[in-house]
């Protein structure tokens, strides 16, 4: 087969000329729209997980040959998790090139964090079924870039982070409270505070409480240190 032009524009973006252009289409292919004779993403980004995992592990020991388990751990889950995996998808455009069905379309599912981490782990597999581990542990190391390098600092969880930095000083844990909700059912946006027992605060907005508190804990946290040096 051949691939359409948004696929081969991706596929120059990627970096990955595939010998098989059925393994690129069928991971960017969403359960909404597969059928018996157009397979989904989903066995591909189980596939995936474990060669981003592998790839990943090995780098991280290989960057700091010192470290213990329980440093690699965090900087592990930092790089492989959801998010990681759909900034990753965003940057390489990978939303505008998914196959979906036309209500996971009108629900936003281009711009879905989960449904962008499953399919950037989808063309991570079919990376490796194409090229080897060779070409995939390229793929991964490329498109993750300063990530790797960075990731000590991301590994530190902003909310653990700030409650040690808050008990450190006598105070009570950080209080957080959605301040709002806007948009649809299914792609909603939450807004969240955090707040210090010493009337310090931030908000941030997401698209998960999870994702929005992490945000405002990490952007207080940021400004509480740099007040203490």
């Amino acid at each position: 087969m051949r691939l359409s032009a948004d696929l081969k524009t991706f596929e120059a973006r990627i970096g990955h000329a595939f010998r098989t252009p059925e393994l690129l289409l069928r991971a960017v292919t969403h359960a909404s729209i597969s059928s018996a004779t157009r397979p989904d993403n989903q066995r591909l980004e189980f596939l995936g997980d474990r060669v981003l995992g592998l790839v990943m592990s090995e780098a991280l020991l290989g960057a700091d040959v010192a470290a213990s388990e329980g440093q690699l751990a965090p900087r592990f889950n930092a790089l492989v998790r959801k998010e990681t995996c759909a900034e990753v998808a965003r940057d390489v455009g990978l939303g505008d090139v998914l196959k979906l069905g036309r209500s996971e379309m009108l629900s936003g599912g281009r711009r879905k964090e989960a449904l962008l981490g499953d399919a950037m782990e989808a063309v991570i597999a079919a990376v490796y079924l194409d090229g080897g581990f060779d070409a995939a542990r390229a793929l991964v190391l490329r498109l993750w870039g300063t990530r790797i390098g960075r990731v000590e600092h991301d590994a530190r969880d902003p909310k653990t982070s700030l409650q040690e930095w808050a008990q450190a000083r006598g105070m009570p844990p950080p209080a957080y409270t959605e301040e709002g909700r806007e948009g649809p059912d299914h792609q909603p946006m939450f807004t969240v505070k955090v707040t210090l027992a010493n009337g310090e605060a931030e908000s941030s907005r997401a698209g998960s409480k999870r994702v929005a508190e992490q945000a405002a804990a990490r952007a207080l946290l940021a400004r509480m240190e740099n007040a203490d040096d």
